[in-house]
């Protein structure tokens, strides 16, 4: 299996993966450049045990959700700092950072809809861009999240209802 085809074949679906997470278009090039050294560095250890497809999704997601946890952390330092009268640059770049489609479209919805996936349960929020925004099959995302396609069903289901539940009692 050569980097190169995998690279070819697989970069923009790990850039919207990234995009879809991490909601800020610099965020998800940095990502999807650190996920591709991350591949390349393991690629001898890739087992024919799984699609290369599923094995370079499992490597985006984990490292999607070790920014946002690195994310949290930074936050939680801009607050404290905020609290004690600090000023952090960082802060300042992190908030304005936001989602491509948001400042083409400018609409609350779509705003609202973002925050609202971001707030869901870390299995759920993962099968439904999967399975809805990037358009994977069940079972490509059962392959991906170790999962039975039947649970990957329930978990987008369940999302869907949080979702419609949480937008309803907003307004």
């Amino acid at each position: 299996m050569k980097f190169e085809t995998l690279y070819h074949r697989h970069a923009d679906s790990v850039f919207n993966l990234c995009l879809h997470y991490l909601h800020g278009y610099s965020d998800a090039e940095d990502a999807t450049q650190d996920i591709f050294i991350k591949i390349y560095q393991k690629i001898d250890t890739f087992r024919a045990a799984s699609s290369p497809k599923t094995w370079i999704y499992r490597i985006a997601i984990n490292h999607c959700l070790d920014v946002l946890k690195s994310k949290k952390r930074q936050h939680r330092l801009a607050y404290i700092q905020s609290i004690l009268g600090l000023k952090s640059m960082r802060q300042a770049a992190l908030s304005a950072k936001e989602h491509p489609g948001i400042i083409l479209e400018q609409k609350e919805a779509t705003i609202a809809l973002l925050a609202k996936v971001d707030q869901l349960p870390p299995r759920q929020k993962t099968a439904l861009i999967l399975s809805k925004i990037d358009g994977l099959s069940y079972k490509e995302v059962a392959q991906i999240m170790q999962k039975s396609p039947k649970s990957i069903e329930s978990l987008v289901q369940r999302a869907k209802k949080n979702l419609k539940n949480s937008m309803n009692t907003e307004g």
